[in-house]
């Protein structure tokens, strides 16, 4: 490949090596290899389902485990623009025509967290002040007002806040307990989500009789992916510039790479419901959370015995994942699979659709993955791994764009709950529908959970 010094210029300030861009345009070239994949997870085959005493029992662990003084963090995955919440209110606006989507927004636009800002005005007017007066429709989703209370609407931001004070809190031999959430936000939207936490946090503290770390980061620009041609030649802007991309959510796994705490929690920005509703959340995360900590002990207890091979320990020396899992009920989405690696091993692994070309292996999936992850991240001796060492690249894959009417190839790198924990050792555990609630469309905020 020629490079042009505008090329080198351009992949040095990303971070990114020649060698790097140039397996890049490859992988866009030849594609990768499909996943041998044998069966979905079902409740008979990879996925755990606790009894009440288990259920009990795995609360006890946890919160004896949070007694004992341990790390804990919540991670929240908040760079995501909220403005395909609003496709159908910006449709409204092209076409003007009253969809039954438009109509029940409409009659029930008084019923939103954001209801009483439109106030006193209507149909259109209604809809574009919300959108562009309100900038709905260039916020991300972590910053729109979701639930109404007596005391204020809170965002999915303060939501997370709140669910960390209630079940990811470590006991303080002196002061305040500290509940800790890192949530990862574009460049754009950074001084925003500061301001925002800076105006509640002091109130939930109070509230929680928590103190709470806050922290930040943005994907960082090394994890962007070349756009190439559909011959697979770079593809360049009218400028002659190269074209990046972002790599997707896969992109994450740099940022949960930088994390320190012992255990990670990870979930949705906007998998949040209010607090009258909040006990099954909070009971579920607590059993998986538990869950997590029954098998670390035992990997631990394991790695420690003579008598076990170095390498069988070598396949135990892993982060730790525990997925909850909810029962299909045709939501789109993955959902927990049994794959067979090279090495004949069976791993379990929570897979997109776009990573299952069978359509009978998809119609026979009992389960989807609603983004309910808690994970150990350091090893028998305290030492946080490197999370690079569990990734597959073999799980990234090409998707069709275009950029000012030309079409592209663009590589998205491994998803982060899919092919960046490949090598994860990883357990599935049912849990119940009452705790996935995400809001896809603004009207999802009417559904009695959210409302």
């Amino acid at each position: 490949m020629n490079w042009t010094q505008q090329d080198l210029a351009q992949l040095q300030s990303r971070g990114i090596s020649i060698a790097q861009a140039e397996a890049q345009l490859q992988s866009i070239t030849e594609g990768f290899p499909p996943l041998d994949i044998v069966a979905p997870a079902s409740r008979k085959d990879g996925i755990l389902v606790p009894s009440k005493e288990e259920e009990e029992e795995y609360i006890r662990l946890w919160q004896n485990y949070l007694a004992e003084g341990h790390s804990v963090e919540k991670f929240v995955p908040a760079s995501g623009a909220a403005s395909r919440m609003f496709k159908n209110l910006y449709e409204y606006l092209n076409t003007g025509e009253e969809t039954d989507f438009i109509r029940e927004f409409l009659s029930h636009k008084d019923d939103f967290a954001f209801g009483p800002q439109l106030a006193g005005k209507e149909g259109q007017e209604a809809v574009r002040y919300l959108l562009e007066d309100m900038h709905y429709g260039n916020l991300p989703k972590g910053l729109l007002l979701f639930h109404k209370y007596r005391d204020g609407a809170r965002t999915p931001a303060i939501e997370h806040l709140v669910e960390a004070a209630l079940y990811a809190v470590p006991a303080e031999k002196q002061g305040t307990p500290v509940a800790r959430v890192h949530f990862t936000v574009s460049h754009e939207h950074l001084p925003l989500f500061r301001q925002h936490i800076a105006e509640n946090m002091q109130k939930m503290e109070r509230k929680y009789g928590v103190r709470y770390e806050i922290t930040f980061s943005e994907q960082k620009p090394s994890t962007d992916t070349i756009a190439a041609n559909p011959d697979g030649t770079p593809f360049r802007n009218a400028d002659g510039s190269l074209l990046f991309r972002p790599g997707g959510h896969g992109a994450l796994i740099e940022n949960l790479n930088d994390r320190e705490a012992d255990i990670v929690f990870i979930k949705n920005i906007d998998n949040v419901v209010p607090d009258r509703i909040k006990a099954s959340t909070v009971r579920w995360k607590q059993i998986i959370a538990g869950v997590l900590v029954k098998e670390q002990a035992r990997v631990q207890q394991l790695l420690a015995d003579p008598n076990v091979s170095e390498e069988e320990k070598a396949l135990w020396r892993r982060p730790i994942r525990v997925c909850g899992v909810v029962k299909n009920t045709g939501e789109p989405g993955g959902g927990p699979f049994l794959v067979r690696e090279e090495d004949g091993r069976i791993s379990r692994q929570i897979l997109e659709s776009s990573q299952i070309s069978d359509p009978q292996l998809m119609a026979k999936s009992t389960h989807f993955n609603p983004v309910d992850l808690v994970c150990a991240l350091k090893d028998e001796n305290g030492k946080a791994y490197d999370l690079h060492h569990f990734v597959d690249p073999k799980t990234a894959f090409i998707s069709d764009k275009s950029k000012d009417g030309k079409a592209l190839k663009a590589l998205e790198l491994p998803g982060l709950w899919n092919g960046a924990m490949s090598g994860w050792n990883t357990i599935f555990v049912q849990v119940p529908v009452s705790t996935f609630n995400p809001v896809k469309t603004v009207n999802d905020l009417l559904r009695k959970e959210h409302a």
